[in-house]
């Protein structure tokens, strides 16, 4: 599994951290971020839902 967050589309809402917190976190500015090592969602099954919640599609799941 990839993730990508395209960080010129994020507005930090957070949803993504709310849904998948052992993959996805908020950086210093409050913009998503993947956790190290979390790259390739470390097989949560909660990525997609992530990926879903997002308001504005700036994560991808392929």
């Amino acid at each position: 599994m990839h993730i990508d967050i395209d960080k010129d589309v994020c507005i930090g809402a957070g949803q993504c951290a709310l849904a998948a917190p052992s993959v996805f976190t908020q950086d210093d500015d409050g913009f998503s971020t993947l956790l190290p090592d979390r790259e390739d969602g470390a097989g949560d099954p909660m990525v997609r839902e992530a990926a879903r919640a997002c308001p504005v599609g700036a994560i991808t799941v392929s």
